[in-house]
């Protein structure tokens, strides 16, 4: 059996979780592995690889034919250079890069179409999302009206940004958007598309004592046509809510716990508006509950489906071109609070690395 030769760039938390996977895949041989801390290096028990101080190192070795990098968020953009440039195969932890700029600069790098390039968006793979995308694809839920989603089920303490400073900065890549709510952007925009205007209202540091960035954020979102969102999320709240709720001409998905659920409308809301000589009315609708089959293959899934792309040429779950639509998103929000102002999308990204770099001067 032909075996992926893989390398891993960073070896902390995520890099942990990574290993137990790449042991379950009888497809996957881990070649090699390196970290620039030596104390994070010396904890990652993987003896059946080769180790290496940095990714210069690994990739002049030449053991791997793939890497997977699970690195701060502000080694992305430097690491995946080298590994794109070295022609190798790469799975990028989220997020893509800390910026659109970063991103672009990435996929530009990407120039060889057998090379593959994905991103760790899990939450792909969850079937209640699989399923909703279905629908809304099929032309089941009609012309979107309403998108909302608010996720604060994700509350976060103090000793979370004192353990891992990194989080707590612009010139890390933490923040809320960027940390914790980057997987809902991603899906968000996978379900109902890309919005053409986004006005964001955030709070920096407003529930935590000594961070800098976002840990609050409210999101008015206009898409193509008539259709608008709101995006609320917070690391502040407890106990928290997890809903989406994608409203349609024909009904309504709702998303809320381990339930996904479609009230399909009798007469799509269009017609009933206009053919109904009621003043009010309630208008009839049936209910449809998707499968219980639990959150799906997850980090696992990503990896495995990576591997089959090299050796098999399958069809990537979350190439890298979908990685920079979120990472778009949630700087566009973000610049829209920073500036007070209401931001059209496609957003010029040096807009957005501009006014972090002054927030950057702040934390220097």
């Amino acid at each position: 059996m032909k075996k992926l030769k893989l390398g891993m760039v960073g070896l902390g938390h995520m890099a942990r979780h990574h290993l137990v996977h790449i042991r379950r895949n009888p497809r996957i041989e881990l070649v090699a592995v390196c970290d620039r801390d030596p104390a994070v290096a010396a904890t990652f028990d993987a003896p059946e690889a080769a180790r290496f101080p940095d990714t210069e190192s690994l990739l002049a070795a030449g053991l791997a034919e793939a890497v997977l990098v699970s690195t701060h968020h502000s080694d992305h953009w430097r690491t995946g250079r080298l590994i794109l440039e070295g022609g190798l195969h790469l799975l990028m932890e989220k997020p893509l890069a800390l910026n659109k700029g970063e991103c672009e600069d990435l996929l530009a790098a990407h120039r060889d179409p057998h090379q593959v390039f994905a991103i760790m968006l899990n939450q792909r793979t969850d079937p209640r999302f699989r399923w909703a995308k279905a629908l809304v694809d099929g032309g089941d839920l009609g012309d979107l009206m309403r998108v909302q989603w608010t996720i604060t089920d994700w509350f976060r303490t103090d000793a979370y940004f004192r353990q891992t400073p990194w989080f707590a900065t612009w010139a890390g890549g933490g923040g809320l958007l960027m940390t914790q709510a980057l997987h809902q952007l991603d899906l968000l925009i996978w379900l109902c598309g890309t919005p053409v205007r986004v006005r964001g209202h955030a709070h920096f540091g407003k529930w935590h004592d000594d961070i800098a960035v976002d840990d609050e954020v409210t999101a008015y979102m206009e898409f193509p046509g008539k259709a608008t969102g709101v995006f609320i999320t917070s690391t502040g709240e407890t106990p928290g809510t997890n809903r989406l709720e994608i409203c349609g001409d024909n009904g309504r998905i709702v998303i809320e716990g381990d339930r996904a659920e479609f009230e399909r409308n009798a007469v799509p809301a269009s017609v009933l508006r206009r053919s109904a000589t009621e003043r009010t009315l309630a208008p009839q609708a049936s209910l449809v509950t998707a499968p219980d089959t639990g959150k799906g293959g997850q980090h696992a899934e990503i990896l495995d489906n990576f591997v089959a792309a090299v050796l098999d040429g399958a069809p990537l779950i979350a190439p890298a071109t979908q990685g920079m639509l979120s990472v778009e998103l949630a700087n566009t929000i973000l610049l829209s609070a920073i500036r007070g102002e209401t931001i059209e999308l496609p957003l010029q990204s040096s807009r957005y690395q501009d006014a972090v770099a002054d927030l950057m001067k702040t934390e220097a």
